[in-house]
C-alpha cells in the first residue's frame, strides 16, 4: 500500500482547498521527507486526512472522551461528542472533505473519499452524518466502487491497506507519544504487525503447511511401524524349514502342471475323435 496524493477542503486549520501530490517532484524522487511548520499551519491535519479517508477516524480524536462539545460555541445547538470526527470540520464552514489516492494491496490505484456538511451547508446548519466511499482513481465521485454502508466500505478498504485502524496507528501513522504503544504490544502483536508490514505472512503460511505436512507424514509412519511390529521374523531354523517347503510346493505345482497338460492332450484326442467318427 502506497499513498499517492492527499486532497481536501476545509478541514480543522485549512481553511479552503488543499492538495499534496506525493507522486510529483521533487516529492516523488524523494525516499524521506519531513512535515514542517509552525504550529496551526496543518501538519497534523494532514494526516488526519489520511486517516479519515483510510478508517473513519484519526488518532488524536480517538484518545477523547465521549463528553459532549459544541462546535461553534456554547450556544451552538449542533453539539458532537469530543472524539466524533466531524469535530475536524472546520469552524464557520458549511462542508468539508477530504481524499487520498493510494495503491492498493492488489497494484490498483484507488481514492478514498471522507465528507461531512452542515443542512443546507450553512455554517450555521446542523452537521450532518459523514459521507465515506472508495472508488477507481480518477473516476467521477458519484461513481463510487462501494459507498453507503460503513460496514462495507471499511471492509474493502481494510482490504487494500491490509491494516485495521489499531495496527496502522501503531506502525505507520504514529501519533505524538504514541511510539511507546508499538514497543509494549505483545509479541503476538508485533509479529502480526510487521508480517503484514512487509509482506512476508508467506512464511508463516509454509511454516504452517509444513507443520501440517511433517504431522500427517508422521502418523504415516506410526501407522507402518504399528504393522511392521504385527509381523514378527521368523528364527533361523524355522525360516530354513519354510523356505524348504516352499520349494517342495514349488515342484508340486510344476509336476502338477505337467499331469494338467497331459490330461488336456487326451482330452483333446478324444473330442477329436467324436469328431471324426461323426
Amino acid at each position: 500500500m502506497r499513498i499517492l496524493a492527499i486532497r481536501g477542503e476545509n478541514l480543522a486549520s485549512l481553511d479552503g482547498r488543499f492538495e499534496v501530490d506525493l507522486t510529483a517532484e521533487p516529492l516523488g524522487r524523494a525516499g524521506l521527507f519531513a512535515i514542517t511548520g509552525p504550529t496551526g499551519a496543518g501538519k497534523s491535519t494532514l494526516l488526519d486526512a489520511i486517516c479519515l479517508c483510510l478508517y473513519d477516524t484519526t488518532p488524536r480524536l480517538a484518545d477523547r472522551g465521549g463528553a459532549v462539545v459544541a462546535v461553534d460555541g456554547a450556544e451552538d445547538p449542533t453539539a458532537l461528542k469530543a472524539n466524533d470526527e466531524r469535530n475536524i470540520l472546520r469552524r464557520g464552514t458549511g462542508a468539508g472533505w477530504a481524499e487520498v489516492d493510494f495503491t492498493g494491496r492488489d497494484g490498483r490505484s484507488l481514492t478514498a473519499r471522507w465528507e461531512v456538511r452542515r443542512a443546507r451547508r450553512s455554517p450555521q446548519g446542523k452537521v450532518q452524518p459523514q459521507e465515506w466511499s472508495l472508488r477507481r482513481l480518477g473516476a467521477p465521485v458519484d461513481q463510487p466502487m462501494v459507498a453507503g454502508k460503513k460496514g462495507e466500505v471499511e471492509a474493502a478498504i481494510r482490504h487494500q491497506v491490509g491494516l485495521d485502524f489499531d495496527q496502522f496507528r501503531r506502525s505507520v501513522m504514529l501519533a505524538q507519544g504514541d511510539f511507546a504503544a508499538f514497543l509494549k504490544a505483545s509479541e503476538h502483536e508485533r509479529a502480526v504487525l510487521l508480517e503484514q508490514m512487509t509482506g512476508s505472512e508467506i512464511y508463516s503460511r509454509l511454516s504452517r503447511a509444513a507443520y501440517d505436512r511433517a504431522r500427517e507424514l508422521r502418523g504415516q509412519r506410526d501407522t507402518l511401524v504399528i504393522q511392521l511390529g504385527e509381523h514378527l521374523a521368523l528364527e533361523p531354523d524355522a525360516r530354513t524349514a519354510a523356505e524348504a517347503a516352499l520349494e517342495a510346493a514349488a515342484r508340486a505345482r510344476t509336476a502338477a502342471a505337467e499331469v494338467e497338460k497331459a490330461k488336456d492332450a487326451a482330452v483333446g484326442w478324444h473330442v477329436q475323435h467324436a469328431a471324426l467318427d461323426a
